[in-house]
């Protein structure tokens, strides 16, 4: 492809994405005031318990078969390693970066889970509709597009909802304990030996609430997606225009449809409280996050599907590369800060952390999808 066609390709997907934040911010500013705190926590709610299940199930049985599942084994592999490689690196910068131990989680979160859900759902198919897009040429493109967004929105939802909650959750539970000592308010931290945290970590899991974690309503949708997408029997009653139960698969779809314009018009929302700064976040962690984020996981994505490739890991596919790499380039995952004001830690740092990482990837993930491209083609 030519530099300016490949430029604008890559240009128009994420321009869609930053033309739904602007509204949410639009919608979170003083004069209009409709996405305040509350209005934001209630929303997040309903993303994490109806909108977000309901997209995950629907499209992994409709999007997902057997078939599929076998000849698409390598991109869960490929998303954790991503989430390794980024959850290394961001416990290397909370370290370097001397982050407050109640932070550790947000640094992880936000260094190893990309937003994979909205970002491959909205890429994805757009560059299957431009018309000087390499991959319009395919007349599967756009199921394909849909079946790579879905299964790396369940992968990651699984990651986010599950481990990542739990690390958070974890971290969350660091906060400084101020005590009253002759009249002055003096902040300790208190300090426990290793096997003690590793005895307690565990008995933490061993409860009902850590239970309830790891089987998150998106996790159970994604099982439930799963085993509809591979019994075809039930794919049966439910999908198809002659399905006799297609209309409770329909409704459940038409429910999962605003999950994602919800979720990013809460990022812009977040993204304002960003701009407006009072957080606690430092530069040096904010640019640390921004560069794992935007150069250092790019660089490393191309280097493992390449490798990848050449043991013939990964098929000729050049759609499925490029989906494998622009895994690796997506900023932050948005369902961090639903953790995070779910926990009630860590909500202005996220919003400061994501404020810059969107603005930085507005140039990057086009810099980056551009160079996919022109790899694969």
């Amino acid at each position: 492809m030519e530099l300016l066609p490949l430029f604008l390709t890559s240009l128009m997907p994420v321009l869609k994405v930053l033309l739904v934040i602007v509204v949410g911010v639009f919608l979170a500013t003083e004069r209009v005031n409709l996405f305040g705190p509350d209005a934001r926590r209630h929303l997040n709610n309903l993303i994490f318990y109806v909108f977000f299940p309901a997209l995950i199930g629907c499209s992994l049985a409709d999007a997902i078969t057997i078939k599929d599942l076998v000849a698409l084994w390598f991109m869960p592999v490929n998303i954790f390693i991503s989430c390794t490689l980024g959850s290394a690196f961001g416990w290397i910068l909370a370290k370097i970066t001397r982050t407050p131990r109640h932070l550790h989680g947000l640094v992880i979160g936000c260094s190893s889970a990309a937003n994979l859900g909205n970002m491959l759902l909205i890429i994805l198919p757009a560059l299957c509709e431009e018309k000087s897009s390499p991959f319009a040429k395919s007349s599967t493109c756009s199921v394909l597009a849909k079946a790579y967004a879905s299964l790396s929105l369940a992968i990651q939802a699984i990651y986010v909802w599950s481990i990542l909650y739990f690390i958070m959750g974890m971290s969350a539970k660091h906060v400084v304990k101020e005590v009253n000592t002759n009249d002055s308010r003096i902040a300790t931290t208190t300090s426990i030996p290793t096997f003690e945290k590793v005895k307690q970590s565990l008995v933490v899991v061993a409860r009902s609430k850590s239970l309830k974690m790891i089987f998150a309503p998106t996790t159970i949708a994604a099982i439930v997606g799963f085993i509809i997408g591979i019994a075809a029997p039930i794919r049966k009653i439910l999908i198809g225009d002659n399905a006799p139960l297609r209309v409770v698969f329909s409704s459940a779809e038409l429910i999962g449809e605003a999950g994602i314009p919800c979720l990013t018009l809460i990022v812009g929302a977040n993204l304002l409280k960003g701009l407006r700064g009072g957080s606690g976040a430092s530069k040096s962690l904010i640019i640390g996050i921004i560069v794992i984020r935007n150069i250092l996981l790019p660089g490393i994505g191309i280097l493992i599907v390449k490798v990848a490739k050449y043991w013939g890991m990964v098929n000729s596919d050049s759609f499925y590369q490029f989906t494998l790499m622009l895994q690796y380039a997506i900023p932050p995952a948005m369902n961090i800060g639903t953790i995070s004001q779910m926990l009630g830690t860590g909500e202005s740092e996220f919003s400061v952390i994501m404020f810059w990482n969107y603005m930085v990837s507005a140039f990057s993930l086009m810099l980056w999808t551009a160079l996919y491209i022109s790899l694969v083609t």
